[in-house]
């Protein structure tokens, strides 16, 4: 550890977490500090360097978003190796080495099922150009309109480029390195990616058929002395698992979260072809709570647009890095999500969409019951189905032209079980035969596989 704080001291020329991250780029550059180096803690480091504690988690996040340094929670903080990056969670769950003729590994919508576009697109003459950069960043016809359907009153509304555009910037704007925070076990591996990338500990806690289970939520808040800077949910339709919260379960959680006291962070991504209901912890503690709900799965991926509302104290350094950058969502966009949202016919290609994805959960789930394979009924567009062997299941499901994820990627804690995700919103018919190939692919084993 000694040779490690003079390497750094050695190049340390500016009191700042810039001069900080410069310090300790120049030591990995020189060689000094090797991949895997094991870097001092942060208090050790700001006494040595006459910092504050801050100001070094500071440095350490500006190298956690280049890549230069990653953290192990409590193991500790190290030296990445760039010269052979590992792939990110969202990577090795999407990673494909064939062309499947049945691909439900995407989690995509089904283009089918989208409303048309048509009318919506006739009515844009111009690009809608601001008068001003500052002119209001969400079309006020549509800020009516999310308002009257947000899940509960929020003093601020604003739209971004999709859920995790949303997500990104919430994690930004409120987390440091080395915070700790919540998240669903399993959780989407995109959003694990982004945590990890901006060194925050993700702690994960089990969820139900109805949502986060308040006990293990419990104990992570009081666990390791520390405090939890956020908590990360999904309200309904959760990805992998189909959970949804029910009011019950909200109504258990609300006081849990309400005596911690941290921000939660609801990330609606199913949006309208949940059938859940819309529901929000907002409706309970509106002062913690900030709800996304994107558009992508129910009006198009590539519209890039959701919503975000909260409390303006929350929002407040959010809207502020948001001008700095993007500045706003375009109003193009807004007007064609305005039209599709007021629309009598888009809105009922949406509905149909809903029940219609509904459909195929369930014939698909009924017809793996059958066969012995227990999954959650759930919601949304994928299936969370157990496996024996996660590796074999996929080898053997890629064998037949059948594309599924792999469910390692979303798992945070050990010892779940091996599973694979489905992405049954793409499958129109055929569900007796695919759940056949699913519930024999579900009790391979390697073994069983290299005998065939």
């Amino acid at each position: 550890m000694s040779t490690t704080l003079s390497a750094i001291e050695e190049r340390f020329e500016e009191l700042s977490a810039k001069g900080l991250a410069v310090a300790v780029s120049r030591a990995v550059r020189d060689g000094a500090l090797p991949p895997g180096a094991k870097l001092p803690p942060i208090r050790v480091l700001a006494t040595q360097l006459g910092l504050s504690p801050t100001t070094v988690s500071a440095g350490w996040a500006l190298l956690a978003r280049s890549g230069a340094i990653h953290t192990d929670g409590r193991r500790g903080t190290t030296v990445a190796d760039l010269r052979d990056p590992a792939p990110g969670r969202y990577r090795r769950a999407l990673e494909r080495q064939l062309d499947f003729a049945l691909d439900l590994s995407t989690g995509i919508p089904d283009p089918a099922l989208l409303p048309n576009l048509g009318p919506a697109l006739s009515e844009l003459t111009t690009a809608g150009l601001p008068g001003s950069y500052l002119d209001d960043p969400v079309l006020p016809g549509l800020l009516d309109v999310l308002k009257a359907q947000w899940p509960y009153p929020a003093e601020e509304l604003m739209v971004v480029d999709g859920a995790m555009d949303a997500l990104d910037l919430v994690s930004r704007s409120m987390l440091r390195f080395g915070d700790r925070v919540v998240v669903e076990h399993p959780c989407f591996p995109p959003l694990l990616d982004l945590l990890e990338s901006i060194g925050v500990e993700v702690l994960g806690v089990p969820v139900d058929d109805t949502g986060l289970r308040p006990e293990p939520l419990t104990t992570a808040l009081g666990g390791l002395g520390s405090h939890i800077s956020a908590v990360f949910l999904q309200p309904r339709a959760q990805n992998p698992t189909g959970a949804s919260m029910t009011g019950q379960r909200a109504q258990d959680l609300a006081p849990i979260l309400a005596q911690a006291g941290m921000p939660v962070v609801e990330d609606d991504s199913a949006g309208a072809v949940a059938a859940t209901p819309p529901i929000s912890l907002g409706e309970w503690i509106p002062d913690q709570v900030i709800h996304i709900r994107s558009f992508s799965k129910s009006h198009g991926p590539d519209l890039r647009l959701a919503a975000m509302g909260g409390p303006s104290n929350l929002l407040r350094e959010i809207i502020h890095r948001r001008e700095l950058g993007q500045g706003w969502s375009s109003r193009v966009l807004q007007r064609v999500l305005l039209s599709l949202l007021t629309d009598p016919d888009a809105v009922a290609d949406v509905d149909r969409a809903r029940d219609e994805y509904t459909r195929r959960r369930v014939a698909l789930v009924s017809a793996l019951t059958s066969r012995g394979v227990e999954v959650a009924s759930g919601d949304g567009l994928n299936l969370w189905v157990p496996v024996h062997d996660e590796s074999a299941a996929i080898v053997r499901l890629a064998s037949q032209g059948v594309g599924v994820t792999p469910g390692t990627p979303f798992e945070v804690l050990p010892g779940g079980g091996g599973h694979v995700r489905v992405t049954v919103g793409l499958v129109a018919d055929g569900y007796e035969e695919l759940a056949q190939t699913l519930a024999t692919a579900a009790n391979t084993s390697p073994w069983g596989l290299r005998a065939r």
